[in-house]
């Protein structure tokens, strides 16, 4: 495990290994305390933010060092969310060619699956999902949108997402979902967790 300093009221921890995304989430669920201010997740890593009035560095990184973060990180129950999707997003097509496939084949492929959601990322809890049957890497724009609608179902790397919110983007887009998936009157304000799985479900016609 690395920790780093970041500033004087932030640690950057990084568990290392094969499960960190379980490690990360562990942590996250185990840190408490009032010193201890905002958590940020991602798949390998964890922003722990703290009142450096309360507590040093060098105190809060020996107590996460004494934690166990390397049992199996398993949610109460690792719930199956389906989600309708249009697949008529303008760089299907794109995708479809970088990966040498037919446009059905990125839609088997991709609505074949179950996709894990790892961790909620930005905007607004985007669900940070990975799983992907794709036989490689698919590459980024080579410049981002600077607005994608919400409910757009895109794809970069080995990881798929669906934009919670209207926000920039540089992933693929290859669809787009009529759920609403933040509520921010809700808390939480999404249904989904970490350990949770998305499977997408193509469906004809015009959305709203």
């Amino acid at each position: 495990m690395k920790i780093e300093h970041c500033g004087d009221s932030a640690l950057l921890v990084r568990p290392g290994g094969d499960s960190a995304w379980q490690a990360v989430q562990n942590l996250a669920d185990a840190l408490t305390g009032s010193d201890v201010t905002d958590l940020v997740a991602t798949y390998d890593s964890l922003l722990v933010t703290f009142d450096c009035a309360r507590v040093r560095h060098d105190e809060l990184a020996a107590r996460i060092r004494e934690l166990d973060l390397e049992k199996a990180y398993t949610p109460p129950v690792s719930r199956l969310f389906e989600i309708p999707v249009v697949y008529d997003g303008p760089d299907l097509a794109d995708v479809a060619l970088e990966l040498g496939l037919s446009e059905d084949e990125v839609v088997r492929l991709h609505s074949g699956t179950d996709w894990v959601v790892r961790f909620l990322g930005a905007p607004a809890g985007a669900p940070m999902l990975d799983g992907s049957p794709f036989p490689a890497r698919v590459s980024r724009r080579p410049s981002p949108r600077t607005s994608v609608p919400a409910g757009s179902v895109a794809v970069s790397g080995t990881q798929a997402v669906i934009y919670p919110v209207v926000s920039p983007g540089g992933w693929r887009l290859l669809g787009r979902t009529p759920l609403k998936l933040v509520d921010t009157s809700r808390d939480p304000m999404v249904p989904y967790r970490p350990g949770d799985r998305f499977r997408f479900v193509p469906v004809s016609g015009a959305l709203p």
